[in-house]
């Protein structure tokens, strides 16, 4: 299993971080050719308008749209933003229209509004855990549609969602010591991999 990273911006070297503790193999993504090997991408946190930009000056927009309809992807923070179908009242973010649910940048506060408070996951047959969760700048999930999974929600609003292979949370669990999403995520991969083969 291979796992690539998107590293145009970012937080992208704490999530490789975070799998290189769970022995998992990664790849920084930076350019098309670095999509042939991996098995999953990591679409990180950043500013959402300039990964959008930087997406685009690399011709990468149409190798990762196709790449979420066919394999696993996370997207934490901006990665979140761009995954979903739809952004309020911001049309310089792409979308790979991957998890359907609508999202507000900034919905949580700007910068000096950040926070860590502790969040209840459903990710263990429905049995909550708790994790830290960093939000830094963080998107609102406004709406959820379709088979999108609600995993977590703070305040009655989802900041960790699901739909079919693409995973999403609004804070940042790459900040954290905590390792359960990332393991989430790599058993979301081999789940993949077992109905590829099957």
């Amino acid at each position: 299993m291979i796992i690539g990273v998107l590293a145009l911006q970012g937080a992208f070297q704490k999530h490789i971080d975070m799998l290189n503790r769970l022995k998992v193999s990664t790849e920084k993504v930076r350019y098309s050719s670095d999509f042939t090997d991996i098995d999953a991408l990591i679409i990180p946190g950043g500013e959402s308008t300039t990964l959008s930009k930087l997406i685009i000056n690399e011709n990468l927009f149409k190798i990762i749209l196709e790449f979420t309809s066919k394999k696993p992807v996370f997207g934490t923070c901006a990665g979140l933003i761009l995954l979903s179908k739809k952004t309020q009242n911001n049309t310089k973010i792409i979308s790979f229209k991957a998890l359907d649910v609508k999202v507000e940048r900034n919905g949580w506060g700007r910068q000096i509004n950040s926070f860590e408070t502790t969040v209840d996951l459903k990710i263990d047959n429905d049995e909550s855990c708790n994790f830290n969760g960093m939000f830094i700048r963080a998107p609102k999930i406004i709406s959820c549609d379709g088979s999108t999974k609600v995993l977590s929600s703070l305040n009655g609003s989802p900041v960790m969602v699901r739909d079919g292979m693409t995973l999403g949370t609004t804070f940042h669990p790459e900040l954290t010591d905590d390792l359960k999403i990332h393991e989430y995520f790599i058993n979301m991969i081999k789940e993949y991999e077992n109905i590829r083969k099957n």
